[in-house]
């Protein structure tokens, strides 16, 4: 654990679901660094919940430094690595004998809490002045927020567009079609194997085209499609190599960036093939957390915990009290799957992960 008196020096690049809770699980074993473009962490599958009742934000936008309390954030994007620091945005050289990279999506977010909970309250009044909505994508999120906002606000207009042949292509077709039923007997159109330019609207007409030719009227419109993963920057790194075709980092069974001894990568931005979900993020830092502790006091390569990938459980929320429950074994609907999630949406088990009240 230490080496002539002082911590090791661990810097984890991301502040998300994997990197935070990497941070919390290590802050008292190593001379810690969470470098991260925002003050925060966003618990991410909360966000829809945030956007029809921006007071559930409070809990699941959380300040980097209520759950880090031995350790340093740098406010700053990473521009660069060497074999021995990394570099900020902010031109700032931060040391480390221990690199781990947890950069997962790009999101376009605010510096500060104080400045995403007003993004969320402008978000909610957005959804209150409007009689009419449009959400462009299919996936967890656009699915996610229809819902929250078909139970919040019935009597709105909401029209859901997917250019895929389902929603949920993540899931099995069995949960599609059930998550499917239910947003129509809420009354949301779902348009499928359409695209929508968000950009089509001209002369304030609120009028949107899609790729068949359809017109959509709606006051606002919301992008429910996924982000793009935060790797670009890594390109011009000495991990250039290390990215596949698909701009996710390659790593071994230990998580280590393969060709690596000292470099790690946890969350979405792996190779691995799999489900990239929050508990599988989670996972993915108390197998780096274990082998951590276990190299920085000096224990064997050949003791390090490894990481497999196993059969997923997928939550996807409908409104505050069904969702849709996918097992490896079965997949159930309605109240029961809404016990799950869908009431407080994981936020307060997340919280109770980095030692937080729920």
């Amino acid at each position: 654990m230490e080496s002539g008196g002082e911590k090791r020096k661990v810097v984890i690049v991301g502040g998300g679901i994997a990197g935070s809770h990497l941070a919390y699980s290590i802050q008292f074993n190593a001379d810690v660094t969470l470098i991260d473009p925002k003050e925060y962490l966003e618990i991410p599958w909360a966000s829809s919940r945030n956007m029809v009742k921006p007071s559930f934000a409070e809990r699941s936008v959380i300040n980097h430094r209520d759950y880090l309390t031995n350790g340093r954030v740098v406010t700053s994007a990473a521009a660069n690595i060497t074999d021995t620091e990394v570099l900020t945005a902010d031109g700032r050289l931060i040391v480390y004998d221990y690199l781990v990279i947890a950069t997962g999506h790009r999101y376009p977010l605010p510096t500060t809490k104080t400045e995403r909970l007003d993004q969320y309250g402008a978000e909610n009044q957005k959804i209150q002045s409007a009689q009419s909505i449009l959400i462009a994508g299919g996936g967890r999120t656009g699915v996610e927020l229809a819902g929250e906002i078909a139970t919040d606000f019935p009597e709105k207009k909401v029209t859901l567009v997917h250019n895929g042949p389902r929603l949920l292509e993540f899931v099995e077709k069995k949960a599609a079609e059930k998550a499917l039923r239910w947003l129509r007997s809420r009354k949301v159109e779902v348009k499928l194997e359409q695209a929508v330019d968000l950009n089509s609207t001209s002369d304030g007409s609120q009028v949107y085209q899609t790729s068949t030719g359809e017109s959509i009227k709606a006051d606002c419109h919301f992008l429910g499609a996924e982000k793009p993963l935060a790797s670009a920057w890594l390109n011009e790194t000495i991990l250039n190599a290390n990215l596949d075709e698909d701009g996710r980092l390659m790593v071994d069974e230990y998580l280590r960036v393969k060709g690596r001894t000292n470099i790690f990568a946890i969350g979405d931005i792996t190779d691995i093939p799999e489900l990239k979900l929050g508990y599988v993020a989670e996972k993915h830092a108390s197998v780096v957390a274990k082998n951590l502790k276990l190299l920085m006091a000096g224990g064997k390569e050949s003791k390090m915990s490894t990481y497999k990938p196993g059969s997923a459980a997928v939550f996807v929320s409908l409104g505050r009290k069904y969702a849709i429950a996918q097992f490896p074994f079965t997949t159930i609907s309605g109240r029961i799957a809404g016990l799950f999630k869908s009431k407080d949406m994981f936020v307060g088990w997340t919280r109770k992960q980095i030692g937080l009240k729920p």
